[in-house]
């Protein structure tokens, strides 16, 4: 799609969110890597080789706005914009907080759309664009004591589908990509409630303990970002792109099975 020997007034422009650490930095290396003149937008971070770094909080419509006015006026377009900022947290449905459930939706589903909403009339004018979200396999497989984590990226899920049919015909295309576990600092940031820990069992502790492990042990961001270049320079991308073969096999495997027998298995892992 792209050619890395373009000219830099010609180099496609690339946008990422949460581009500082774990996936997105990865992410932003391999564009910059490939050619393109990339941007990484986040609260903190610091200009990297052929990665620019501009501060914005993708809880704030202002800051979101501001940060793409600046590309726009020093590049005049967008060809890709990856939508990767995100976190977590856990515990047990009924112990937590309504304050807290709406933090994690603000940064993961609305700040999203508030990125979604800046950028998609600059594709619609060009004519073409991607974009590309940053989803979880949590997503077709809720996870127990990760609710709203989960609930987050199912949302973002849908959003993608029925964004695809709107921007068809004005030549954007859109995708997500769910990546399994990785090995980011997602798993430090994680912010988790073991209130009610007593109540059943120990499950949340167990529960969280075994996904730190997994995703201790899980795959480099690097792998994660091959699938975000892919999705994103594909000329007929799919909707969805599950990164790590194991976690391809399962999803895959789930479409075929019962849904009260998936559930039974997640909770055999996780609960």
């Amino acid at each position: 799609m792209f050619s890395p020997t373009m000219s830099s007034k010609n180099k496609p422009v690339v946008v990422i969110t949460g581009g500082s650490s774990g996936i997105g930095k990865a992410a932003a290396a391999l564009f910059a890597g490939r050619g393109c003149r990339t941007y990484e937008l986040s609260r903190s971070g610091i200009d990297a080789e052929n990665i620019r770094h501009i501060t914005a909080d993708m809880t704030d419509e202002q800051s979101v706005s501001d940060a793409v006015d600046r590309i726009l006026s020093e590049c005049g377009r967008i060809d890709i914009f990856v939508c990767n900022a995100g976190w977590g947290i856990s515990g047990a449905v009924e112990f937590t907080e309504t304050e807290a459930a709406q933090r994690l939706f603000d940064v993961n589903f609305f700040g999203v759309l508030r990125c979604i909403r800046k950028v998609v009339p600059v594709m619609r004018t060009q004519k073409s664009g991607r974009i590309v979200c940053l989803s979880s396999v949590a997503a077709p497989l809720a996870i127990p004591y990760q609710a709203f984590y989960s609930a987050s990226k199912a949302a973002i899920n849908d959003l993608v589908l029925a964004l695809r049919c709107e921007l068809r015909q004005f030549g954007v295309k859109v995708s997500a990509v769910m990546p399994g576990d990785a090995q980011t600092g997602f798993t430090a940031n994680r912010e988790k409630a073991s209130e009610g820990d007593a109540l059943y069992g120990g499950a949340i502790e167990r529960a969280v303990s075994a996904m730190e492990k997994d995703e201790r042990g899980g795959m480099p961001p690097e792998t994660v970002a091959k699938k975000i270049y892919l999705a994103a320079t594909r000329k007929h991308p799919r909707p969805f792109y599950v990164a790590g073969a194991k976690y391809r096999l399962f999803v895959m495997i789930a479409k075929f099975l019962p849904t009260s027998l998936v559930n039974w298995i997640i909770g055999k892992m996780y609960g």
